[in-house]
């Protein structure tokens, strides 16, 4: 073993030999894989080995479409065969509410280039005619799905790293992780130290073990995981010999249970409710290849309906139970990146699909570390998601929730209960009292909506309109009409400060620093040009700067920000977090009412549109910012949590008069759509450029020392691919959620969305013969089911809802940028729950377009 490495991979599974592998394949061939046992000593060996595209994030979908295209290639490149089967997969909706959530799927589909078709229970029983297709009303078919072999895989991706000069060390348990003062690690191993630049965890069920080796608690758990084998079943081997194929994966939302075809028997694989932790606390390190105890009783509750679902598996003979534990994060998506706060340690662990994911995590893991960017927008599985909230007992009821959940559907009204309250301001109580429906906001609790008091405060969830609509409805027509106050801790606070704070800043940001007592509204880029930040800045004095931004960024910004930080310890910057808590007060009487509560002059005369001052409010010390995400007149009012009850109740006392409201998330948000304005990880991400985000008023291009401007400037030269555009959407009690194709009637091609698979596989009709040629056959490169006659899928929708003031359905989203100002009836239409919904783009904003109440 060699005693230095540009890098050291800890961990040999299939997500570290992947991260090996892509790393030399980048240009990293100096770097070490260690592994305490053998290759696949983990999870990797026992797992059932399937593999899918469609994912809940788009982005993480796309890096899935990877793993599997990957396949081919890595088998040619290794001479090791994975044992590819590539069958294809059905989903299978019970009720309305699952076919709802399929349709929504395949329309994100559309535009993902993934060639997905819905299809009746009858054509997926000819698929997999095990079933009783009484039990379904739809179905959705996948043709890129499939299993292979785990262990063939995961040595697959390791032969194919050491042909490319990577180390690979077994029978090496790591022991210890230190570092020197330069920043290189030492990692102490049974066999010697290794020195190394960057260390890299993909101890998947050790990830925890190897996270505490450096003062890092990762949000991780192992949990058992239960699959069963059945004997040989003649129906298998009849379809087998009858059709030339082999039986369709099949997963069943209702009976929480998974299928494929094991040899010629069946494999059953469940999620039950009933779940179990593996070794929450601790995971000894003598765990090896073994399995876990198998406890049918904990699944016959899904057994029970998978029989009755697929009663051609009832009866058949049970060979094996399996089960064994994996891994999961929290939401049940990775855990990759940099870790803010160490220098060159990287995870990349909880992947729990890893036969799905792992080819993905490995390609954006090595990206970043070669290149400093991952290459794609990996926001959804960024381990700099997670806050210091995110404990063990935290991550111990979490996981377990969204395992018992991982067939379920997630409204985009759901609000799940698991570890809640987590963090509470000191408002938390009295709005519990308000009879507010509450949200968790990274871990805050945070007022959504009021309900009448004396009903319930509670979400019915649905794919539609619910039982908040009228609600919020009122909320945001009190504040347009009079004045209404909501809690906004959930916003990310910070303090920049030094000698050299404004130049820091102007270097990171594309808006110029503003003077002191005013405010300023800046994207941040990367060094490739694309949003990775949207702040509102405050010069406080000379060389002191106030930020707000999004909350759920608050790792992932100062990950950023440490990284620039100059060396020579000119500037500073501190993270608030929640000792710093916030009110606002917007609408028209918003100016009079703060006036009843400062002992200063605050006329538009003399505290201005985008004006900061630090003023006692109500007799508290407090920061006040004269803006407003609601796009009216309104204050944004900073404060100590201590002074926070005392500034709520003068707000409401003095506003009384007013008929002052309290208003929720959700009022906000759907006022900022009536202004146009963007939020950030919906319309501003990294996978967008500046000009594309229709940022270009808070672009300073003569600015020549900010990061990305030379991306910027070849951007805004070459003009934007796609621009972000607000839409009136003739919406029918179901408004956009998010990821729904926008159509539009075009001759001219705006880029086609093209496979992002090299192969495809079979579906069969009704009489069980192939209803058409796999994908792979097909004569162009053109996607079925994103062109239809004259209209074609050209861009997505981000966000939207119900704009209860201007009463439309808005969305915005990401159009080709030469359609991006036409304004014509009949152009667009936006795909919601199955139907096309005609909508057309608005330039300006419906409420206020020339700002005049914010400014007035």
């Amino acid at each position: 073993m060699k005693s230095h490495a540009k890098a050291v991979v800890i961990g040999g599974g299939v997500v570290g030999c992947s991260v090996l592998y892509h790393l030399a394949r980048a240009g990293w061939t100096d770097v070490m894989l260690i592994e305490r046992s053998e290759l696949t000593s983990g999870s990797s060996w026992h797992a059932a080995g399937g593999f899918h595209t469609l994912n809940g994030d788009p982005n993480v979908a796309k890096l899935q479409a990877y793993t599997v295209q990957l396949y081919k290639e890595l088998e040619e490149l290794s001479g090791q065969s994975c044992s590819l089967h590539l069958t294809g997969g059905i989903m299978m909706a019970d009720s309305p509410e699952r076919m709802d959530f399929l349709r929504l799927a395949h329309a994100k589909g559309r535009y993902l280039g993934m060639d997905t078709e819905l299809i009746t229970p009858s054509e997926a029983k000819a698929m997999f005619p095990l079933m009783d297709e009484k039990n379904f009303v739809g179905a959705m078919w996948d043709p890129v799905e499939g299993h292979l072999d785990p262990s063939g895989t995961t040595h697959a991706y390791a032969k194919a790293a050491q042909k490319l000069d990577a180390e690979i060390v077994l029978r090496n348990p790591v022991r210890e992780l230190t570092q020197e003062a330069d920043g290189t690690w030492n990692v102490i191993t049974e066999q010697g130290t290794v020195k190394a630049e960057h260390v890299v965890n993909c101890g998947g069920l050790w990830a925890r073990e190897v996270g505490r080796m450096v003062g890092l608690e990762l949000p991780v758990l192992a949990m058992e995981h239960m699959y069963l084998l059945t004997e040989p079943m003649p129906e298998v081997e009849e379809f087998n010999r009858s059709t030339g194929r082999e039986m369709v994966g099949v997963l069943d939302f209702k009976g929480e249970i998974y299928t494929r075809q094991e040899r010629n028997g069946i494999l059953l694989g469940t999620y039950e409710k009933a779940c179990k932790p593996w070794s929450p606390v601790n995971t000894p390190w003598d765990f090896g290849h073994e399995l876990l105890q198998p406890d049918i009783d904990r699944i016959a509750p899904s057994l029970e309906i998978g029989f009755r679902h697929f009663p051609g598996i009832a009866n058949a003979g049970i060979k094996q139970i399996i089960n064994g534990p994996f891994t999961f994060a929290p939401d049940g998506n990775p855990l990759v990146g940099p870790v803010q706060g160490l220098t060159n340690y990287w995870t990349a662990c909880a992947v729990m699909a890893g036969f799905s994911q792992g080819g993905g995590v490995g390609l954006a893991l090595s990206n970043w570390m070669v290149n400093g960017d991952p290459g794609f927008d990996v926001w959804g599985m960024d381990v700099s998601r997670y806050g210091e909230w995110a404990t063990l007992r935290y991550t111990n009821a979490k996981v377990r929730e969204n395992y018992s959940r991982r067939f379920s559907i997630r409204f985009p009204n759901e609000e799940l209960p698991a570890a809640r309250p987590a963090q509470t301001t000191p408002l938390y109580d009295t709005m519990i009292a308000n009879n507010a429906v509450m949200g968790d906001s990274w871990g805050l609790e945070t007022p959504l909506w009021f309900a009448p008091m004396g009903t319930e405060p509670k979400d019915i969830v649905s794919f539609r309109r619910s039982n908040d609509f009228e609600h919020v409805g009122n909320e945001v027509r009190a504040v347009r009409k009079r004045v209404g106050v909501t809690e906004i801790a959930n916003f990310a606070k910070y303090e920049v400060s030094g000698p050299n704070a404004e130049d820091f800043l102007n270097r990171l940001m594309t808006n110029r620093m503003p003077k002191t007592g005013r405010l300023v509204l800046t994207p941040m880029l990367n060094e490739f040009g694309k949003l990775i930040g949207d702040f509102t800045i405050a010069k406080a004095t000379e060389d002191r700067f106030m930020i707000w931004g999004s909350s759920a960024a608050q790792k992932y910004h100062m990950r950023w920000f440490e990284r620039h930080l100059p060396q020579d310890g000119s500037v500073r910057i501190h993270r608030f977090d929640q000792t710093l808590v916030g009110l606002a007060i917007a609408g028209p009487q918003s100016q009079a009412l703060l006036q009843k509560l400062v002992d200063e002059d605050v006329s538009t005369k003399t505290f201005r549109f985008m004006d900061y001052r630090e003023m006692a409010v109500g007799g508290a010390p407090a920061i006040v910012n004269r803006i407003s995400y609601t796009g009216d007149l309104g204050y944004e009012i900073w404060m100590q949590p201590a002074y926070q009850r005392l500034v709520y109740k003068s707000i409401k006392e003095a506003g009384a008069e007013f008929g002052i409201v309290d208003f929720g998330m959700r009022a906000l948000l759907s006022m900022r759509l009536e202004k146009n304005f963007p939020t950030w990880f919906r319309e501003l991400r990294p996978i967008y450029g500046p000009f594309e985000g229709s940022m270009d008023r808070f672009i300073r291009m003569e600015k020549n020392e900010f990061i990305g401007r030379e991306a910027a400037a070849k951007e805004q030269a070459e003009g934007p691919r796609l621009r972000r555009v607000s839409m009136v959407v003739q919406a029918d009690g179901a408004d956009v959620m998010g990821d729904e194709p926008i159509w539009a009637r075009v001759s001219a091609d705006y880029g086609t969305v093209e496979k992002p698979h090299g192969y495809g596989a079979p579906r069969f009709d009704e009489t069980g013969r192939e209803a058409r040629g796999s994908a792979a056959d097909e004569g162009d490169s053109s996607i079925r089911g994103i062109v239809d006659g004259d209209w074609r899928v050209v861009g997505w929708v981000t966000s939207g809802g119900y704009a209860h003031h201007v009463e439309k359905s808005l969305a915005q989203g990401y159009v080709p940028a030469p359609l991006a100002e036409d304004e014509s009836e009949g152009v667009f239409e936006i795909e919601i729950l199955g139907k096309r919904r005609p909508a057309r783009i608005n330039v300006l904003p419906l409420f206020d377009p020339a700002g005049e109440k914010m400014r007035g």
